[in-house]
């Protein structure tokens, strides 16, 4: 029997209550049944179908190529073997840019499974993200490096230093106040992302943000040391050859962050 078979189920008003309590959440990306299993089974929290499957899994440069279709796909995969850990899916580049089609995508990944969707960037999103939360359906916002606006940004870089440090924390706390429960940093600053933390009152999920965020997150190839063809970012850290193995590396790395110890300096960002 796994570990954590007798825990409760993760739902939407815990992840506030867990900020609440100072509980550090665990979240990883899957894509597939057996993966799903044995993160859900050795203690992660939250579990991301990121269109990061688009680079990862399918090859591409960038998530843009990724389709409703492909996410829906994959959510229902993962979900039917998740017993404890919230499910969260990414709604691809496009399917959100306008509240009518953010609520049908939205509405055809909830039936997958997801638990609530996730959504790049503030500005109009804002609108789209109340459209979606007046209908019952949770949001995950995510600021910072948003790899849906890679053509923009002109590359994968570290956002919010200087003078764009405040406008990422008022897009925060917009976020927030338009009602997502979520907030995913990527590619922030450690004293930023901590400043975002203390300000705004849903939790925080770092990827490459510090550790003074509420959780972190990392890709399933990179947090098993896979070689995804792509450039390994900073914040990156192989707990496989720590753990031994997938279980092994699940357990070191949910251990890490709820001990704060990742991410240290060396898989962060400074000012």
């Amino acid at each position: 029997m796994s570990i954590h078979a007798d825990s409760k189920p993760w739902t939407v008003p815990a992840l506030a209550e867990a900020k609440r309590n100072g509980q550090k959440l665990v979240m990883l990306t899957a894509y597939d049944a057996g993966f799903a299993r044995s993160f859900d089974a050795n203690g992660v929290d939250l579990i991301l179908v990121g269109d990061s499957l688009g680079m990862v899994v399918q090859g591409h440069d960038s998530t843009l190529p990724v389709s409703v279709e492909d996410v829906v796909y994959h959510t229902r995969a993962v979900a039917s073997v998740l017993q404890r850990a919230l499910l969260v899916s990414d709604l691809p580049f496009g399917a959100d840019a306008t509240p009518e089609r953010a609520l049908e995508a939205s509405l055809q990944l909830l039936k997958a499974g997801a638990e609530m969707v996730k959504i790049e960037g503030a500005g109009f999103k804002l609108d789209i993200i109340r459209h979606l939360v007046e209908r019952e359906i949770p949001v995950c916002s995510h600021l910072g490096l948003t790899p849906q606006s890679v053509l923009r940004l002109g590359g994968y870089r570290v956002q919010g230093r200087g003078d764009a440090a405040q406008q990422l924390l008022d897009d925060a706390k917009a976020v927030a106040e338009a009602g997502a429960s979520l907030l995913v940093l990527e590619c922030v600053p450690t004293p930023l992302a901590g400043r975002v933390t203390a300000e705004t009152a849903i939790p925080t999920i770092g990827i490459g943000a510090g550790p003074e965020c509420d959780g972190q997150v990392l890709v399933l190839h990179d947090f098993l040391g896979l070689d995804s063809g792509h450039r390994r970012p900073k914040f990156v850290k192989d707990f496989l050859a720590e753990g031994g193995s997938v279980a092994g590396a699940v357990l070191a790395y949910a251990d890490a962050v709820r001990a704060g110890t990742f991410p240290d300096a060396e898989h962060a960002y400074a000012s």
